[in-house]
Order: C-alpha cells, then structure tokens, then sequence
C-alpha cells in the first residue's frame, strides 16, 4: 500500500528517536534536551539539542506541520491547492574536534491537497581538513546505498549537492558534498512505495557514516591553530544556511520555529578580513578541494 502521510511522519519520529540514542553513547555524560513546539498554523514538532564533550552542539529534529500554504510560498514551489503537509527529521551537528566533519542529513515528505506530494532530502560533509579517504568512505556509502534503487540515483544526486551545496559569493563549495534530492515523485517506473523505501534507507545510513567518521578522528590532538581554522569555516557553514538555504526560507515563510530552524548554525564562528593561508598547508590542501565534480569514490584509491 501506498504510504499515509501519517505513516511517513511515525517513521520520522521513530528515526528521531534511534539516531539520538546512538548519538548519545559518545557523550560520557551529556544528553539531549527536547524542547515540544507547536506551530500556530498546524502541527509542530520536537527540537532536540545535545550539548557534549564530543559533539559541541548538535541537533536533530522532528516535524510535522500542516494549514495553508502562504500566498509566497505558493508561488516560490509552483504549487496548486491551499493546504499542505510537510514532515520531516533534520540533523545538524558540530563537533568540537576540527578533525571531525560537520554533518547534516535531512530526509522530508510534502504533500498538498491538490494530490501534489513529494520527498527530498539529502546528506552532506563539512570537513573544516578535508581527507580524502575520509571522503571517499563517505561517498561509497552513499552509492551503495542510491545503487541499491537505482542506478542513476548517486550520479545524478551527488551532481545535485555539488551544485546546491555551493557558496557562489565564496565560489567554494560548502563541503565535499554528498547527494541531495528534492520532488521526487511518482514518475516512470518509480512508485512512491519505491521513493519511500529509498528516503528510509538514507535516513538510516546517517549513524553508519557519522559514527565511523567520528571514530577515526575525534582523538585526533590539535592546537589553537586548528580551532581558529574550524572557526573560519563554521562562518562559511552560516553564510550558506542563512542566504542560500532552502529549507531555511521555507521555515521562516511558513511560520516555523525559528530556534529550530536556526539550529544548524555553529556555537561559535569567525569571520576574518581577507584571510589568507599558507601553501602547502592543511588549510590551503582543503581549499583546493572545495570545487564541483570531484570524484570522490575513486580519489583516495588512485591518488
């Protein structure tokens, strides 16, 4: 049977709930606060933070909010109809070693009463050093996992991070991407039981990837040097969510919780006047990588 809206929103809440036990195993002591919001318009959701010694400040959450859709953000999706749904679960986290990546994962369901429904989501890294083997562990999961439904699915997505996850007044890419999807709908041979089996896949990767990625680096020694650099590129990390984002915009024009909206954005970020870096270095080794197109699956083998 065709997924229920409400079906895909208990599954949400359900993946919620695993990935902030697993998290919290790699915290000595801390643990997530859940803060209960309700959206005046319809509908609400469950924001929870996660302050540690491993994890700086991390949030994964929960929503689902329904009522009429903005007059704006009718036109902006170039949709038909009045009322929407849109559920989801989104994760942000912000580790305190700079050799850990930041993360972020969102997986999400739409849907309007005019019959109009899709799924998006996505999964990409911020490594404040790029390595490369780390990048390429990253992205063979991603493709094993887009292979398993499709063949054309990690090509054709990564291409889509590439270009979405990209800073153009910096003409660096945020990242070394990951895939990003977004309308996925029932067309050709793709039904919605077979979108719908691909987001959960995805939803579930997000520990197997950050979990293993954490565990190679977060003993990793580092200096005041690395931290002021991991500073640098959290600033980059909030010029992309609060001027390129569209899961930023949609929030705010339809009247989400701002606090929860806002959680992606780093503790503590730096903008330095025209920064510059040494060559050779680590710093300059990661610059060089943030660009499109990179093949990510094979570099760390034939480098």
């Amino acid at each position: 049977m065709s997924p229920s809206k409400e079906t895909i929103s208990n599954w949400f809440k359900e993946l919620q709930d695993e990935i902030c036990l697993k998290l919290e195993v790699l915290e000595s002591s801390a643990k997530f606060k859940e803060d209960l919001w309700f959206r005046a318009g319809g509908g609400g959701g469950r924001t929870r933070i996660l302050l540690g010694e491993n994890i700086e400040k991390g949030g994964v959450n929960f929503s689902a909010v329904h009522g009429k859709l903005p007059e704006g953000a009718i036109k902006s999706l170039g949709v038909e109809g009045a009322d929407f749904y849109a559920t989801g679960v989104s994760i942000v986290l912000h580790p305190h070693n700079p050799y850990v990546p930041i993360i972020h994962m969102n997986v999400r369901y739409f849907e309007m009463d005019s019959n109009t429904w899709w799924f998006g989501g996505g999964i990409d890294l911020s490594p404040h050093y790029v390595n490369i083997e780390d990048a390429g562990f990253f992205h063979r999961g991603l493709r094993e996992v887009c292979n398993k439904h499709s063949i054309t699915y990690y090509s054709k997505f990564k291409k889509w991070a590439d270009d979405y996850f990209y800073i153009p007044h910096r003409k660096e890419t945020r990242g070394v991407g990951g895939i990003f999807f977004d309308r996925l709908s029932a067309e050709l041979s793709f039904t919605k039981e077979g979108r719908w089996a691909f987001v959960k896949d995805v939803g579930k990767l997000f520990c197997d990837l950050y979990l293993e990625l954490n565990k190679r680096n977060h003993n990793k020694e580092y200096s005041s040097h690395e931290k002021q650099w991991q500073y640098l590129r959290r600033s980059r990390y909030a010029e992309f969510n609060l001027v390129w984002d569209r899961g930023t915009k949609f929030g705010l024009h339809t009247g989400g919780r701002t606090e929860s909206i806002l959680m992606s954005l780093p503790p503590q970020a730096n903008w330095v006047y025209d920064h510059q870096v040494s060559s050779e270095s680590e710093e300059a080794n990661t610059l060089a990588h943030l660009k499109k197109e990179v093949d990510w699956c094979t570099i760390d083998i034939i480098k």
